[in-house]
């Protein structure tokens, strides 16, 4: 699954926007895997529609990487692109040590708020257990740092970046041990955040999305399988 251009985020409220936001959510959850073929009559039959909504939805998808349409065959849930991913973690771990340069730069005794409610739910809290949930806390802890930053531009490329990777991502969590790890790395890098260790950071950053990244080359239509399951 190759995701290419990002359509606009402004869409018109209506049928086609919840069909557009259900086939987005099947294909995260894994309902529907990388080259699974279905037809406009399957989906509006499923989501008890007409097909004209359900077309839009589908060329939504198609614009965004997700899907691609086959002429006299229906449509497709884009394959995985390997060599995409692992591109985009790249660019991934650039924006992130970067906001983590510019966290470590602030005032000496200054704690802004975000990073100090990660603190609180990372380090503080107790731990959860559900993957699922935690992948999703994962996702904020990193769309919180860059954010942080106070970069606009910045943290819009940065959320664009991490829905294109989320299914990786929750692929990855489907594994009882990335819960506790993420944890432990992620309460380790605030530490040295909150510490002003520029290096120490990005260097825990650094390798905590590089497992991730290993992982990509890892995947295979098995797992995939075990994870709809």
């Amino acid at each position: 699954m190759q995701i290419t251009n990002n359509r606009s985020k402004a869409r018109p409220e209506g049928l086609a926007e919840r069909i557009y936001l259900q086939l987005k959510d099947d294909i995260f959850d894994f309902h529907l895997l990388p080259g699974d073929r279905f037809s406009e009559n399957e989906v509006a039959l499923r989501m008890d529609v007409s097909r004209t909504p359900v077309r839009q939805a589908l060329f939504w998808l198609e614009r965004e990487g997700y899907v691609e349409v086959h002429f006299r065959s229906g449509w497709q849930v884009r394959p995985f692109d390997f060599d995409y991913f692992e591109q985009l973690y790249d660019l991934r771990i650039v924006l992130e040590c970067e906001a983590v340069k510019r966290l470590c730069a602030r005032p000496a005794g200054e704690v802004p708020p975000p990073l100090a409610a990660l603190n609180g739910f990372w380090i503080d809290e107790p731990r959860l257990e559900d993957g699922k949930t935690v992948s999703l806390h994962d996702e904020q802890f990193h769309m919180t740092l860059v954010e942080a930053v106070g970069n606009g531009e910045m943290a819009r490329i940065h959320r664009d970046l991490t829905e294109k990777i989320r299914i990786i991502r929750r692929l990855d969590f489907t594994q009882g041990t990335r819960v506790e790890a993420t944890y432990n790395e992620h309460a380790a890098i605030l530490r040295a955040i909150l510490q002003h260790q520029t290096e120490e950071a990005q260097r825990l950053l650094s390798n905590h999305i590089a497992v991730s990244k290993a992982e990509v080359r890892k995947i295979t239509l098995h797992m995939l399988h075990q994870a709809r399951l």
